[in-house]
């Protein structure tokens, strides 16, 4: 063999070598089953507002304030309403007063937050949950190679996506909902009631209809 034949030999044989290894690190990074990679993501921020207390309740001036801020933050479903630093009877009372007015009630834990709290500040934390899919839409793999199976990056963006952003409480993607334990027997049985107790649509017999 020539050494011009033994150079094109190398070559042929260095290039089989690398495209093998580039299959070989695009086979180990596919996604070969049927599960979308692009899944939501759930981020959790903190809101604080620190209130004086005065004993074991929290004095009108700081009730305002406190409203004033819900307002400010459109306290809605969904957010979480914590107590750290003083808490007491009263003090939980007045301020669960205040968020009852949207439909929440107090967490029993409250997140860490920075700081430390001097006797007699009650620290309100609000915690909001955001949910999205990183990385979507994702148009970057829109050509597969003759022969693959894979399921791209951009699979499940769409409907992912619209399902973390219509979702009413983030949380619900981490854990689901979870009840109260409590059930009301006179609201749980209305429905049976009303449809055992319903006339029969064809009681009253055919009517009669004229085709003159």
């Amino acid at each position: 063999m020539t050494n011009r034949n033994c150079s094109v030999f190398a070559l042929a044989i260095a290039s089989t070598l690398a495209l093998g290894a580039c299959t070989h690190g695009t086979e180990a990074t596919a996604n070969r089953s049927l599960y979308s990679t692009a899944q939501p993501v759930v981020e959790h921020r903190n809101f604080t507002l620190d209130l004086a207390t005065a004993g074991d309740s929290v004095p009108i001036s700081e009730q305002r304030r406190l409203f004033a801020w819900f307002e400010t933050m459109n306290l809605a479903y969904g957010d979480r309403v914590a107590l750290d630093g003083e808490t007491g009877g009263g003090i939980e009372d007045d301020i669960g007063a205040i968020a009852g007015r949207y439909g929440l009630l107090l967490s029993e834990t409250a997140p860490v937050t920075e700081g430390q709290l001097r006797p007699g500040i009650t620290r309100v934390v609000v915690t909001r949950s955001k949910a999205y899919v990183p990385n979507c839409p994702d148009w970057g793999s829109r050509f597969a190679a003759p022969g693959s199976t894979e399921t791209k990056a951009g699979y499940g963006c769409g409907v992912n996506g619209t399902l973390a952003a219509m979702i009413a409480d983030p949380e619900h993607l981490l854990h689901g909902a979870t009840g109260t334990g409590e059930t009301v027997v006179m609201s749980s049985t209305k429905a049976i009631e009303s449809y055992r107790s319903a006339v029969p649509t064809g009681k009253a017999g055919l009517p009669a209809i004229s085709t003159k």
